[in-house]
């Protein structure tokens, strides 16, 4: 009877140490699927960090600051400039001068708007001197934007709000408002 009973309770022991394993079994594989799960998050938010950094350096780093903007040559053929000095922002890599878009929108009067685009590979050195095929970091530049003719483009108009937007190919975009308080030579608007 008694050896009956201690077989009983191998038995017993046996069936108790059975079911642990399968728990402890259970709760590894629940732990590592919990794992695979949480690395997987890692690397998906460390991808989107990534990428977003990225985004955001190519942004910068084509990116134009514009330091002032005057009115220019009004010539009577009606050709009229603005002159803008700018230099590329902190942290940007050299920039090709005609991969630098310029754009100028006003309202034509007629309650549509205008537009005097171009490029700046007419920029020069600050001196006015050289003409420049590449902007560096580091370096001030000038450039006379044509801006058109009254019914043809956004010439300088007293007292109006024009809006310009500098964007070099690949790069950043920069957005001034232009406000013409004077449209004699020489006259700032930024």
């Amino acid at each position: 009877m008694q050896k009956k009973r201690m077989n009983e309770e191998e038995n017993d022991w046996g069936s108790i140490g059975i079911g642990a394993m399968i728990v402890f079994i259970a709760l590894i594989l629940v732990a590592a699927v919990a794992s695979a799960v949480i690395i997987q998050t890692g690397e998906k938010l460390q991808q989107n960090a990534q990428q977003s950094g990225s985004d955001t350096q190519q942004e910068i780093s084509g990116k134009i600051s514009i330091i002032t903007v005057w009115v220019g040559d009004t010539p009577t053929a009606g050709n009229e400039e603005i002159n803008m000095v700018f230099e590329l922002a902190p942290g940007s890599e050299p920039i090709a001068a005609d991969a630098v878009h310029w754009s100028v929108i006003c309202d034509d009067g007629a309650g549509t708007p205008a537009v005097a685009d171009g490029d700046l590979s007419a920029a020069t050195e600050l001196d006015g001197a050289t003409v420049v095929a590449q902007f560096n970091p580091g370096e001030t530049y000038m450039v006379e934007l044509n801006v058109g003719a009254a019914g043809a483009g956004c010439p300088p108009v007293l007292n109006e709000e024009h809006s310009m937007i500098v964007s070099a190919d690949g790069g950043g975009t920069t957005y001034e408002t232009l406000s013409y308080v004077g449209t004699d030579r020489g006259d700032t608007v930024v």
